[in-house]
């Protein structure tokens, strides 16, 4: 649907966290949680389906965490909120009669896809300039590559 639930936000911060601080060491989820005070039983799991999308990278071992797959810049919050709403379908069980189904849903789509349009054009790169302008992006941002291959 249109409006993005707080476990999609949870995860947005998350990977604008990780985009921040995964520097030099990857970023463990308790250390996610208690910076943005996320839930954590909400985090690992989103973060592990990001992994699996390919959007970030999961690091084992002791100083184990995350760390994006790629550059901030090929990542864009749209791909993030798609996969996490599960957007690319419209919920049909809420539309019911002929007219949500002529006019309210065929609404409902429009408005979606503008804002995610929208979201297109906005990267992870863009959410950390604003973050680092802002001042609450990590102090150690940008010494190294914001991913690993």
């Amino acid at each position: 649907m249109l409006r993005l639930s707080k476990k999609t936000m949870f995860v947005l911060e998350a990977v604008l966290d990780i985009a921040c601080n995964a520097r030099p060491d990857p970023v463990q989820s308790k250390d996610i949680a208690l910076r943005q005070g996320i839930p954590q039983r909400y985090l690992e799991g989103a973060l592990q389906h990001l992994v699996r999308a390919g959007i970030l990278r999961g690091v084992r071992g002791p100083k184990g965490g995350y760390r994006l797959a790629r550059e901030r810049r090929r990542i864009t919050v749209a791909e993030v909120v798609r996969l996490m709403e599960g957007m690319d379908d419209l919920d049909t069980e809420l539309v019911t009669s002929l007219l949500g189904r002529a006019v309210v849903q065929p609404l409902w789509r429009e408005l979606r896809d503008d804002m995610l349009d929208r979201l297109e054009g906005v990267s992870l790169e863009d959410l950390y300039r604003q973050a680092r302008q802002s001042g609450v992006a990590d102090s150690t941002a940008g010494k190294s590559a914001d991913f690993d291959i």
